[in-house]
């Protein structure tokens, strides 16, 4: 690829991971008030599983570039945006798009990564610190003493999840398969075998009187079994139908049937609460709002690699143009962490 050149991996339908084409173009330039990055980290999270199925609730129309997030250097800048800026590592959140060599990107969007943190180790934490960081600390508010039940504490925002709880000073139970039990103990977590084990009854003799906190990505049965967990003035945090990855059907049904149990269960005449998470919320209210918490909150997540409160967990990294591959790994559910790809 000569310095003119980009590639970008597009999604053209619901297709198999194999189904993935490899497209060359030229290099974006940027227009006033942004950048082009030069991509050195993208990621397969969730929501690439589900958009390849037409799953992803609110996807753009096939074809289209997926990514949710990315990390990388500022390549070139459009007017109006400081020249200063040409030359750092940046972190940027998008949605799609990210699975590109060379990304454009709004300056307002873009999130330095400080020194000492590489490429491949800040795009673990992007998505899934940014989702782990809110729902932990602005959603639930977790703190020292308390007790807590994350669903898929082995995965991308489940890993890190643990992680944040513990340096708050909680205690952590966490749903996996046996394969990770191991590496969930040495992280101070009380694994549940959610293939082998029954959760509820299990949670329950672990925690008597209820869990402060659930982070339920699964949806569906779980998600019912999550709010019974509870303790008096616990929160539910909600962030996910990953059950319903491989439905038919609507993909729009399973999230507003979330919301509506969301909608009820704080309507009821109790001390618990209930909450859907979507790190997009706010954003269409107040832009500068929305972008200000996110670097924020993004910089508290980076600080806390920093200070080794959390590790980066890279379950693999693939070349862009292995991206099918990527794909399949990451659905194969035998992987920790989060696979990524790179330029």
């Amino acid at each position: 690829m000569s310095a003119g050149e980009m590639i970008e991996v597009v999604l053209p339908g619901k297709v198999e991971p194999e189904g993935l084409q490899v497209r060359q173009g030229a290099v974006p330039a940027p227009g006033p008030g942004q950048v082009v990055v030069r991509m050195e980290a993208t990621g397969v999270s969730f929501a690439e599983q589900q958009m390849r199925r037409g799953r992803y609730y609110d996807q753009p129309p096939f074809p289209f570039v997926p990514g949710y997030d990315l990390v990388g250097t500022v390549l070139t800048a459009g007017d109006g945006v400081a020249p200063s800026l040409v030359g750092t590592r940046v972190a940027a959140l998008l949605k799609v798009g990210g699975w590109a060599s060379h990304v454009v990107v709004d300056a307002a969007d873009v999130v330095p990564v400080p020194d000492g943190i590489g490429a491949a180790q800040a795009e673990t934490l992007v998505i899934n610190g940014i989702t782990a960081w809110q729902m932990l600390h602005r959603q639930a508010r977790v703190r020292a003493g308390q007790t807590v039940l994350v669903h898929g504490a082995n995965g991308g925002v489940g890993s890190v999840l643990v992680q944040l709880a513990r340096a708050a000073g909680a205690d952590v139970i966490g749903t996996a398969s046996a394969r990770h039990h191991d590496a969930l103990r040495e992280r101070g977590v009380t694994p549940v075998d959610y293939r082998t084990e029954d959760i509820p009854a299990r949670v329950r003799r672990l925690a008597p009187g209820g869990v402060d906190a659930v982070f339920d990505h699964v949806g569906g049965r779980s998600i019912v079994d999550s709010w019974g967990l509870l303790a008096p003035g616990g929160t539910l945090v909600s962030y996910g139908t990953a059950s319903t990855r491989d439905d038919e059907g609507s993909k729009q049904w399973p999230v507003l049937k979330l919301l509506g149990r969301v909608w009820l269960w704080n309507a009821l005449p109790n001390r618990r609460h209930a909450y859907f998470y979507n790190v997009w919320a706010g954003r269409a209210l107040s832009k500068d709002r929305f972008r200000a918490r996110l670097r924020a909150d993004l910089t508290e997540v980076f600080e806390a690699l920093r200070r080794g409160d959390i590790t980066a967990q890279i379950a693999a990294e693939l070349p862009l143009t292995q991206a099918a591959e990527a794909l399949r790994l990451a659905e194969s559910g035998t992987v920790a962490g989060k696979v990524v790809l790179h330029a």
